[in-house]
């Protein structure tokens, strides 16, 4: 158990709080710079294994054996972290990973640490390995972007990454808005940019085939609720569940109310389990001019609302949702991560989308 801490009225409490944090701070710093070093020392390893197969013909014919050679001796002298697939790993890092550097760069860093690594690599190896499954270069850097800007830990990152949450984002965005994707990470600045569709919700445990209620669903995402939030997107908080609004004496209620700090707005969200329907729409219009006119502080931006639906009909719901004076998306959600055919599927549809554009 730990002790208790004397209490002192001359600032001491203060002054040992302020030593203790600056202890956990050191700590950390610490942990993130052996992560660091161990990536660099990686991806070093990985640049002198490529150089030594490229210096002849017969050192590339035995590269299988060499790695083998090479995993014996650097386990007996160094112990685990060195086996064949490591070894290979390190080597594909370093080819995935390049730096442009000059003649006299590269002679000045030797078999030394240049600096520009360590401003390169912001994640653990671990992180970068599963990076590396990644074999879209554009979707790997966007999942490396938002891996470090948004502190994922490494199973945040496999189901990102299992949910293709690249191109869900993708598929509503025009080509530089997709180039956008791999070099800024997600932005969000208008309500387009935090709509999926669909939303992958498999964190809460429901199965797919069997058939649940919305108040059901609505308790599902309320016990998962920090899973709920990972999955909307960057700067959402939580408001309210079943928010009641009061109109000529009766009574209306609002499944969830979240709140965007980007944007700066409410987002409303109603929750369907069955397919989406022109009836939703007017009822989820009716709560946003119901939040316009009650409930925007000064400086906020319109509401806007989110019809989570099991089915929804693409042509049906663009003319239905097409004219309104709100901001409505209609999405779908699956309670399973992608199959493999769904994904391929899925990278075909956006090859397409892509040549088209």
């Amino acid at each position: 158990m730990k002790p208790k801490l004397k209490k002192y009225s001359d600032g001491y409490h203060d002054f040992l709080s302020e030593i203790s944090n600056l202890i956990a701070q050191g700590r950390d710093l610490a942990v993130r710079q052996v992560n660091t070093a161990q990536v660099i020392t990686y991806w070093m390893v990985g640049r002198r294994i490529v150089e030594y197969y490229q210096r002849g013909s017969d050192r590339a014919a035995y590269g299988e054996q060499l790695l083998g050679r090479l995993s014996a001796d650097l386990s007996a002298m160094y112990g685990k972290g060195f086996s064949e697939r490591n070894l290979e790993m390190m080597r594909t890092f370093y080819l995935n990973y390049p730096i442009p550097q000059t003649p006299s760069a590269k002679l000045r860093a030797g078999n030394h640490i240049p600096q520009v690594l360590s401003e390169k690599f912001a994640l653990s190896w671990s992180h970068y390995c599963e990076l590396l499954k990644e074999d879209n270069p554009a979707a790997r850097k966007f999942y490396e972007i938002e891996s470090a800007g948004n502190g994922w830990s490494i199973r945040e990152l496999k189901r990102q990454m299992n949910s293709m949450l690249y191109e869900r984002l993708s598929l509503s965005r025009d080509k530089k808005k997709v180039k956008t994707l791999s070099q800024r990470g997600h932005i969000v600045e208008k309500p387009e940019d935090a709509v999926k569709d669909p939303y992958i919700l498999e964190f809460l445990g429901l199965k797919e085939e069997a058939s649940y209620t919305e108040s059901q669903l609505e308790q599902a995402i309320i016990d998962k609720l920090q899973h709920f939030l990972l999955e909307l997107g960057k700067g959402f908080a939580f408001v309210a569940r079943q928010k009641r609004i009061t109109i000529a004496n009766r009574h209306y209620f609002i499944d969830l109310v979240f709140y965007n700090r980007f944007l700066k707005c409410f987002v409303l969200v109603d929750l369907k389990s069955g397919e989406f329907d022109h009836a939703d729409a007017g009822q989820m219009n009716f709560y946003l001019n119901y939040f316009k006119e009650n409930e925007l502080a000064e400086g906020e931006n319109p509401p806007i609302g989110l019809i989570l639906c099991a089915k929804k009909d693409e042509v049906f719901a663009k003319y239905v949702i097409g004219n309104m004076n709100n901001k409505i998306f209609a999405s779908k959600y699956k309670l399973t991560l992608p199959t493999e055919k769904e994904l391929d599927k899925t990278l075909r549809f956006e090859r397409i989308k892509g040549a088209k554009k």
